[in-house]
């Protein structure tokens, strides 16, 4: 290697060791997001194993909610208990979920965790919604009546196939 080389090396290595060290790593937001997912994971292997541990761990997660998207997610776990009884309660991400084959089927996002106007029920790519080109996997909850909770019930029938 010639000199000029050598010495581009060099500047090279010390540059971005210079730039490791001006970084501060990860948050603390981001630690502690780190730490939950861990958590997460290993809550999921149990939930997986046992259904009883993943209802536990669901309705934890929903007792831990604000009003009013507490009452949403335990209006919208009853629904799916009773429509979807084969779809295994769990977490994803925090959130009451709902999985069919260890695969996620649909799940709660609470409007205060995620600083939102409204909560959402969304379906992942495992849903059997398709319609066309075009279909949506995600919805608005601001309250829930009749009419709501009945298209709910459609909406993950019709997702589980």
């Amino acid at each position: 290697m010639s000199q000029p080389a050598k010495k581009a090396a060099a500047k090279s290595v010390k540059s971005g060791t210079a730039a490791a060290k001006s970084s501060q790593g990860f948050t603390d937001d981001e630690r502690a997001a780190m730490k939950e997912r861990a958590k997460e994971l290993k809550a999921e292997e149990r939930a997986n194993k046992s259904r009883a541990e993943g209802e536990k761990v669901a309705l934890a997660a929903i007792a831990a909610m604000k009003e009013p998207d507490r009452a949403l997610a335990k209006k919208v776990h009853a629904i799916v208990a009773a429509t979807a009884p084969g779809l295994a309660p769990k977490t994803w991400y925090g959130m009451p979920a709902y999985a069919k084959d260890e695969k996620i089927v649909c799940f709660f996002q609470s409007a205060q965790k995620f600083g939102t106007r409204y909560a959402t029920l969304g379906f992942t790519a495992t849903a059997k919604l398709d319609d066309g080109a075009m279909w949506p996997v995600a919805f608005a909850l601001a309250q829930l009546g009749a009419a709501e909770e009945a298209r709910i019930a459609a909406l993950v029938k019709k997702a589980v196939g």
